[in-house]
């Protein structure tokens, strides 16, 4: 029979490229999606009319909600993708995050045990977890979370080990470094750097306000994290896994590779909240340094080692930093030459 899933989360970057990468193999997806006023939907309009593909309303802080939904479906798989993301704002909003982030996924959990179902469960871990715990990071490295968001995260992870461990339930924990699409919010520094750029190419903007150039990150591509999602709960036996390129990069780096897409040579003069950007062409400042932006905890360095799954899932990522940033620095400068057509053809009508 036809598999059915259900993914949290849906409206984001994976839990989109997730739909489209399940509705490929011949499932039948669900997503849960919270209603909201303003239409999120833009990231899943190309699967929005798949005949096998359904959006609910829910929200996790909603256990009676939750459990109604599972109780219709019964899905054989689900993807907890759902969560108050944005790591800065977790400091600002620690109780609804951690609603959301943690107590959110004991609510499923409870869900599938006391509706007795034979689901397959997958928790959205993060690498936010291990804090600034020494690098590289695996399983077995001690956690030590630097925000509420790290924080929930790891009750949401060890939850859901011992359900695993109390009921037999097949509950899977992917532990996921950074990883990037055109599809990442706008509200993410990686997203946030390549637009920046490509409005600065255009035009549209003058400089690009960041917060510590110096935070090293595992950057990977969102697409070859969503297959190892879908591996981890193909497995006989579930477990927890590290997914990763086993490479860092800084803020800094990514910087400069964005705006190298767009031909420009980027040098750097001053230091910590003084420091800038410069085009080593014209001498204009490109990047500046707002210290608003700077974290209450600054977490330093996240790489992660992937062993485990290269050997026991045969999972390995296979774009790379530079295919990752031209790809999204592509994407936004294409969005921009088609805003600027749709401003040509406005003004023709105007005339």
């Amino acid at each position: 029979m036809r598999k059915k899933a259900l993914i949290t989360g849906i409206t984001g970057q994976d839990g989109s490229l997730l739909a489209g990468f399940l509705l490929e193999k011949g499932y039948e997806v669900h997503g849960l999606r919270l209603y909201a006023a303003t239409d999120d939907s833009e990231r899943i309009q190309a699967v929005a009319d798949n005949r096998l593909f359904r959006l609910h309303y829910g929200d996790m802080t909603d256990g009676g909600g939750l459990w109604r939904i599972l109780s219709e479906i019964k899905p054989d798989e689900i993807y907890n993708l759902a969560a108050q993301s944005h790591v800065r704002v977790s400091f600002d909003a620690p109780k609804a995050t951690a609603d959301i982030n943690a107590l959110g996924t004991l609510r499923l959990l409870e869900a599938i045990r006391g509706l007795n179902l034979n689901t397959r469960f997958y928790q959205a871990s993060s690498s936010e977890m291990f804090g600034n715990a020494p690098a590289p990071q695996n399983e077995n490295t001690p956690f030590s979370p630097c925000s509420p968001y790290g924080a929930a995260k790891l009750y949401a992870y060890w939850i859901v080990r011992n359900y695993r461990d109390a009921y037999g339930i097949h509950a899977s924990n992917g532990i996921l470094f950074n990883h990037e699409s055109p599809l990442r919010g706008e509200e993410f520094v990686t997203r946030k750097i390549v637009r920046a750029v490509a409005a600065i190419e255009a035009g549209r903007q003058e400089c690009l306000a960041l917060g510590n150039l110096n935070a090293r990150r595992d950057w990977g591509h969102a697409q070859d994290y969503i297959e190892g999602m879908w591996l981890m709960l193909q497995q006989d036996k579930p477990d927890d896994y590290v997914l990763a390129t086993g490479k860092a990069r800084s803020v800094r780096e990514f910087v400069v590779a964005a705006f190298a897409q767009t031909g420009i040579n980027l040098v750097w003069s001053g230091k910590e909240k003084d420091e800038k950007g410069i085009d080593a062409r014209t001498g204009r400042v490109l990047v500046k340094i707002d210290p608003d932006l700077h974290r209450p905890t600054e977490l330093h360095e996240l790489v992660g080692n992937a062993v485990k799954a290269y050997e026991k899932l045969g999972w390995k990522p296979q774009l790379g930093f530079r295919d990752i940033v031209r790809e999204m620095i592509d994407a936004e400068r294409a969005a921009f030459r088609s805003a600027d057509g749709r401003d040509d053809r406005a003004f023709l009508a105007a005339e």
